[in-house]
């Protein structure tokens, strides 16, 4: 019953195609105006990707951080590190440029040389003064060898913070305004003014200005995604073109495709518009990945077309039978596909959920209007000529399909041993698999502002902030000098790891005091005395308020504290290792039952997401490999065809999964969707072929290797064409300046070529191997609904 509901439902869908197609038109250019319409509500992230659910616990954690001190991650750096810069010209220009960025109203705070002050201590009115080291501006060179031997020998407080005294190095920190953080407003300012004018700076003085921060990377890493946006469209519009010109050698049919790829990427971005999601390092890939997916759509099509057209000449029957015929495969090859980019919407994570969203709904759009758009634009051509059909008798395809059926009919054996050896090796370089979270492996190594992070970290380890917030559980708990010596502690162990920079906290201003309250001398740069605290802290809380800094490191109540450092880009297992000390000390330092502390920060947010999502990796396969057998069941009402039918495309993640691990590719967002992605896209070659070959067995009697051998030759030649499309196409991704994207189109291009040739060689030697197994009326029942419908005449049909 429900074969003929499928047979009767695809007729009716070609008569009502073939029947209104000026209406169908109408509608299509409606629907492609409305979304086009929706393009203005899209937008370009502003705020790093948060791959941990909303309600994680880490997440949890660091809003309760940010709601205590604000945003963390609004500091701006600029360095220099040139020993000519400590002349009376260059430095008086480094001070008037940090005041100049001062005065915008996008800059919260500036800190550099050029305001830096000091505290000296009044005996008169027992408070600290503020003194600033410049006045004014530097008027001989001796004014400068005098700055130079009090910042690098007398005040400790200020090294490794604006300025490291061993390599000279001096750096000015631009804190921006935490409202615009996360706003196009940060853009802005970055992009029109900052950047401009430190260029400008760098020419007028012949200085080589580093630029560095968290809000800067965002900003110029968010503007390379845009740019390759286009990139990536036109080159997979290119690529795919191409190659579909070189097998079908028409003008027209490539035209015709590469309209209705257009369409449908216009599609994806009024989805994106319409859904009102963030365009981000993910959803930047599935224009270009709906071009790529697309055109195998055509290839099918169209090739079923010509066939039909070479075969009877009838142009209205062709077109009536491309819409029968090869409406269900297509269907369930592209619900196949997106399911396996649906797979990502149960991860919880929003950056993946909403990638998976758009992709399926993407991939459902194309199926639409290649079915639509493709056989109502050729009703309206001539018939075909012969030369647009001469691609159908090529030698050289004859030649590749004659090489499969020799493979299969003559060197199973061969092909099983291969498949083994394989498998082995692919196990082998599974174990060698890392897993990384680092916010800026995946950044493009050659952009300069990638080398301006290395050059920071070098000089002052790091720019990535990892936070500890401490708290009393007592309101002026902080100021408590056991509490101070309890963080002194933490901050020993901190300065002691070569990962992360020197800490900065209320336990360094407070030796800071203590040194001011000892007339400067460095050597009582250190925490008071429980008798000294005292008097000490009276001098600071009679201090005017310019000297209170304690409100950036303590909170209002005085009851929580943060200790802020800096990490280094480095992998998850020394993150771990790191963690792991920090947490054991601050295990012994802080009783439980006084002090609540906490680590958090945007790094290790990131690493703590990049597990979660590695925790939900399997989950997000399985459910694919289960969702897809659940079609595959439906389809073929035969289990142990779908375990046959898994094989070949199990196999070549794990071989792509080795590869990962011998090449020293780790697990990380962007390589986690390898697998969904290609098990979705490579089982379409599988369901096309025992769709056919289940026909062929029926049509042949149950004869198996006649049916085998039938089924290779009818569906070789479109899988071959397809999987070499979709190799290119995903090989688009490789030219990306982000490291992540170019092992996504590496990973996948590779894991469809094994696919391909594990279909096309293993597939078909399982099948006749197991022959009678698998190959019976009463093991292989008719399916629930014809995939490929007999022709009419009973002669075979094509695909």
């Amino acid at each position: 019953m429900t074969k003929v509901f499928s047979v009767n439902f695809w007729e009716t869908v070609a008569r009502l195609i073939l029947r209104n197609k000026i209406l169908i038109l109408v509608l299509v250019a409606l629907a492609t105006i409305f979304l086009g319409y929706q393009w203005k509500n899209m937008r370009f992230t502003y705020t790093e990707a948060n791959l941990l659910p909303d309600e994680h616990e880490v997440n949890n954690t660091y809003n309760a951080f940010l709601e205590k001190f604000g945003e963390e991650g609004n500091l701006i750096i600029l360095g220099v590190k040139d020993s000519t810069l400590f002349t009376v010209e260059k430095l008086n220009a480094w001070n008037n440029l940090s005041r100049e960025f001062g005065s915008y109203e996008e800059i919260e705070t500036v800190v550099s040389l050029g305001n830096l002050q000091k505290l000296v201590k009044n005996n008169k009115i027992q408070r600290f003064d503020i003194q600033p080291f410049i006045k004014d501006s530097l008027a001989s060179i001796k004014q400068v060898e005098i700055l130079q031997e009090e910042l690098f020998e007398k005040y400790p407080f200020y090294d490794n913070f604006l300025f490291n005294k061993k390599t000279k190095t001096v750096r000015t920190a631009l804190y921006l305004d935490k409202a615009i953080v996360n706003k196009p407003a940060r853009k802005d300012f970055i992009v029109d003014i900052l950047i401009p004018k430190v260029r400008d700076f760098e020419q007028m003085h012949d200085l080589d200005v580093r630029v560095s921060g968290m809000p800067y990377i965002r900003t110029l890493n968010s503007q390379n995604i845009i740019d390759e946006i286009g990139v990536f469209i036109s080159l997979a519009l290119f690529v795919t073109s191409l190659i579909f010109f070189f097998f079908f050698r028409s003008y027209r049919a490539t035209f015709i495709s590469m309209i209705v790829v257009l369409i449908g990427v216009a599609w994806t971005f009024g989805i994106l518009g319409l859904l009102k999601y963030e365009i981000t390092v993910l959803t930047a890939l599935i224009p270009p990945l709906i071009i790529v997916i697309g055109i195998p759509n055509c290839i099918f099509l169209i090739n079923k077309y010509q066939h039909e057209v070479k075969k009877h000449g009838n142009k209205v029957k062709s077109l009536q039978r491309v819409i029968t015929k090869i409406g269900n495969a297509t269907l369930m090859t592209n619900v196949t596909t997106a399911s396996g980019f649906a797979t990502f919407i149960i991860t919880d994570s929003k950056l993946l959920t909403e990638f998976g969203i758009v992709a399926s709904l993407s991939i459902l759009a194309i199926f639409i209007l290649c079915l639509l758009i493709i056989p109502i634009i050729y009703s309206f051509m001539p018939h075909p000529k012969d030369k647009h059909l001469e691609h159908l008798n090529r030698r050289w395809v004859n030649g590749f399909v004659d090489w499969m059926e020799r493979m299969v009919k003559h060197h199973k054996i061969a092909i099983y041993i291969t498949a083994v050896i394989l498998l082995t090796a692919s196990l082998i370089g599974i174990n060698k698999i890392e897993i990384s979270g680092s916010l800026i492996e995946d950044m493009p190594k050659k952009a300069e502002f990638y080398h301006d992070i290395r050059f920071f970290e070098s000089e002052f380890n790091g720019i990535m902030p990892l936070e500890i917030m401490v708290d009393t559980k007592r309101k002026k708990g902080v100021m408590k000098i056991s509490t101070l010596k309890r963080m002194n502690e933490l901050q020993e162990l901190i300065e002691e790891t070569p990962e992360l920079s020197k800490p900065i906290s209320i336990v360094e201003l407070v030796k800071y005091a203590k040194q001011a309250y000892y007339n400067g001398n460095p050597k009582y740069y250190q925490l008071p005395t429980t008798q000294e605290n005292s008097f000490i802290l009276s001098y600071v809380k009679n201090s005017s308020s310019d000297v209170r800094l304690l409100k950036n490191f303590v909170d209002s109540t005085g009851q929580y504290a943060r200790i802020t450092t800096f990490m280094k880009d480095i992998g998850t297992d020394k993150m771990e290792r790191i963690e792991e000390n920090l947490q054991n000390k601050i295990n012994k330092a802080f009783p439980k039952d006084k002090y609540e502390v906490t680590m958090t920060g945007k790094a290790l947010v990131f690493q703590k997401g990049t597990k979660y999502l590695v925790n939900n990796l399997v989950l997000s396969l399985s459910l694919a490999i289960f969702l897809i057998s659940i079609f595959m069941a439906y389809m073929f009402r035969s289990f142990r065809m779908i375990v046959v039918s898994l094989i070949p495309n199990l196999l070549p993640l794990l071989i792509t999964a080795g590869l990962m691990g011998y090449l020293g590719v780790p697990i990380k967002p962007s390589t986690i969707l390898v697998f969904s992605i290609a098990f979705g896209i490579s089982v379409d070659d599988t369901i096309h072929f025992l769709a056919k070959y289940r026909q062929e067995l029926q049509a042949n009697n149950w004869k198996i290797r006649k049916s085998v051998y039938a089924a290779l030759r009818e569906t070789g030649v479109s899988m071959f064409y397809t999987s070499i499309v979709l190799f290119f196409g995903f090989s688009v991704f490789t030219i990306s300046s982000f490291g992540g994207t170019v092992a996504l189109g590496a990973l996948v291009s590779a894991t469809l070529l094994f696919a391909m040739l594990a279909n096309l060689l293993l597939l078909p030697s399982l099948l006749l191997s197991l022959e009678r197994s698998i190959a019976n009326k009463e093991t292989l029942k008719e399916p629930n609904f014809k995939i490929i419908p007999e022709e009419e005449d009973q002669t075979k049909s094509e695909v």
